[in-house]
């Protein structure tokens, strides 16, 4: 941050801590935190121009869309402005692999994760010494709005290596003043063995892979609720308040979510304040949000959902402008952070969504009934197929251990016949045993489509 945009020391704002649900000490609000919304549009509309000039300078890419979208940096007067600009897709990332989207020579650039890349080329991110350490300062920023403090002992079993979660969170917990435990992910039986013995007080985790500890505790006979556990900061896939429920029942923690992509810098861009969760906060000061139809490409109007995008405003090695990220949510006036916008809790993507004889179904909503149907538990599939000339969809789901088999049946049958009357869609629902259902320690594959020509 350059002195001209140092943001005055405005008032101290109040918050509460998760664990103890004591007010938040003045002093652990940074200065971002402490803004009011007229200094926060000073500082986006002085990070958006840089970077706009930057975008438009050093990477090919956007210079060419800019080109043939008629507008040129200094176009950018307003924030409002920014709609005139031309968006960034997951495709752009694609045409430019693998460093074509950099904007600093490799040099600087001090760190590369990239996304799985399970559908294709994986989509790579770099960052600057000054990036990581701004991405570290959100990640720290969103852990006290988890009710993380110093001195907390921090589980993160998020995976390590490319993927950005592990050394996202672990960079992030540090800066907060916590102690990490780098377990990554996998090794279930082990993961249990070291909560109970180094009693962590937050753990930082994928919410299915969280459930899968949460059965691996039952099996071993060990209560959850009896851990030191307090807080789960849960991200990288969408999940639904009906999961957030038996979270916090399983186990007794307050559970919150963070929200990040890749593609924008990783875990930390918004966070859910413990002692609100009515939605997640965006750290605008450092990401830029908008709403658009995701038909039209029409900018939303406050309040309406539609398609979640990202311009970054303080990233140097790769700025993104416009990013499309194909989740579905609203923007909302901020509350435990009144500065900061917050987005809805994102359940579903826009491709995400299923059209199966004519009707749109989206995972999350499967995920509802499933969650409130006895004898289930919340890991499944959904795998579509063809059968004769229709579109077929068969609902995978474990049952819970020690469900019985005429019980099962009966869940079956209440499943079937809730998706029928709340989608409008026949399906065939498959309860399977206990385990039997691939888990992901990073993001779950929801959706398996084996129809015909697809």
């Amino acid at each position: 941050m350059t002195m001209s945009e140092t943001p005055p020391a405005a008032g101290t704002g109040r918050a509460t801590a998760g664990a103890t649900g004591e007010p938040l000490p003045a002093e652990l609000l940074d200065d971002g935190e402490r803004m009011d919304s007229g200094e926060l549009r000073a500082l986006q509309l002085t990070r958006l121009r840089r970077t706009l000039r930057t975008a438009y300078d050093e990477v090919e890419l956007y210079r060419r869309k800019f080109d043939d979208a008629g507008v040129r940096p200094e176009d950018c007067r307003t924030l409002e402005d920014l709609a005139r600009f031309p968006f960034t897709t997951k495709a752009d990332l694609h045409e430019t692999y693998p460093f074509g989207m950099f904007a600093v020579p490799m040099s600087e650039v001090r760190r590369v994760h990239a996304s799985s890349g399970t559908t294709g080329r994986p989509t790579v991110v770099g960052y600057t010494e000054n990036d990581i350490s701004m991405w570290a300062d959100m990640v720290a920023r969103s852990i006290r709005a988890a009710g993380g403090r110093p001195g907390h002992k921090v589980h993160v079993a998020y995976g390590y290596g490319l993927f950005t979660g592990g050394l996202g969170a672990h960079y992030g917990a540090e800066r907060a003043g916590c102690t990490v435990i780098p377990v990554s992910g996998g090794m279930t039986a082990r993961q249990v063995q070291l909560i109970q013995d180094f009693e962590p007080e937050i753990i930082m985790v994928t919410p299915s892979y969280m459930l899968t500890l949460l059965d691996e505790f039952e099996r071993q006979g060990v209560d959850p609720r009896s851990t030191s556990l307090r807080t789960g900061i849960f991200g990288a896939e969408p999940w639904t308040e009906e999961m957030r429920a038996e979270i916090e029942e399983r186990l007794g923690i307050h559970a919150v979510d963070i929200y990040g992509l890749s593609e924008v810098i990783g875990p930390g861009v918004a966070q859910e304040c413990v002692e609100t969760k009515d939605g997640l906060h965006i750290w605008e000061d450092q990401f830029y949000p908008e709403i658009v139809d995701p038909i039209t490409d029409e900018v939303q109007r406050p309040g309406d959902e539609g398609e979640l995008l990202f311009t970054s405003l303080n990233k140097e090695a790769m700025p993104v402008i416009r990013y499309r990220t194909r989740d579905l949510t609203r923007l909302l006036p901020g509350t435990a952070r009144p500065a900061f916008r917050r987005m809805e809790k994102v359940t579903r993507r826009c491709d995400d969504m299923i059209i199966l004889r004519g009707v749109n179904i989206f995972p999350s909503q499967v995920e509802e009934i499933l969650l409130r149907t006895p004898g289930l538990a919340p890991h499944f599939q959904l795998r579509l197929s063809t059968r004769g000339r229709l579109d077929h969809m068969t609902v995978r789901v474990e049952a819970r251990p020690g469900t019985a088999a005429g019980q099962r049946q009966d869940a079956a049958s209440s499943v079937a016949a809730s998706v029928k009357e709340g989608v409008g869609l026949s399906v065939e629902v498959e309860v399977v045993e206990p385990d039997t259902l691939e888990r992901s320690v990073g993001k779950i594959r929801r959706v398996v489509d084996e129809r015909s020509g697809r």
